[in-house]
C-alpha cells in the first residue's frame, strides 16, 4: 500500500520540487524536497524524491541514507525499490574501493622512504 500524499505545505514543496527536477534544476529541487521533509519527515514519497535529488547533485552518501529511511517507512513501495536498486547498482560501481592505509608521515626520527636509486644510471656505469 502506498502512503498517502503529504498534506499542505509538504505537498506544495514536493510538487514544486518535482517541477524543478523535470527542468533539470536539481539544486532547487533538492531545496524544495528538504523543505517537504521538514513537514513530512517519514513520508516515503518525499524521501524517495529527496534521495533522487541527492543522487542528481552527487551527494551519494546522503542518497543512500535517505533511500534506507524511505524503505524503512514503506518497504513495499515498488517505485522506491526500483529507484533504490538502480542507485545501488550505480553506487557499487562508483564507490571507491577501500584503499590501504597510507604510510605514516616522515618525522625527524623516521625519514620518509626514498625511492631506490635509479637502476638505469647503475646499468650505464657498468
Amino acid at each position: 500500500m502506498l502512503a498517502p500524499a503529504p498534506a499542505g505545505a509538504a505537498e506544495s514543496q514536493l510538487g514544486f520540487g518535482v517541477d524543478m527536477a523535470k527542468r533539470g534544476l536539481w539544486s532547487e529541487a533538492l531545496f524544495r524536497f528538504r523543505q517537504a521533509e521538514k513537514e513530512a519527515p517519514s513520508n516515503p514519497r518525499v524521501l524517495n524524491n529527496l534521495a533522487v535529488a541527492y543522487e542528481a547533485v552527487g551527494l551519494f552518501e546522503e542518497a543512500l541514507e535517505t533511500y534506507k529511511a524511505a524503505l524503512k517507512a514503506d518497504p513495499a513501495n515498488r517505485e522506491l525499490r526500483r529507484n533504490y536498486a538502480r542507485f545501488i547498482e550505480f553506487y557499487q560501481s562508483f564507490k571507491p574501493k577501500e584503499e590501504p592505509e597510507e604510510e605514516a608521515p616522515a618525522t625527524p626520527e623516521r625519514p620518509a622512504a626514498e625511492a631506490p636509486e635509479s637502476s638505469t644510471e647503475d646499468a650505464a656505469g657498468a
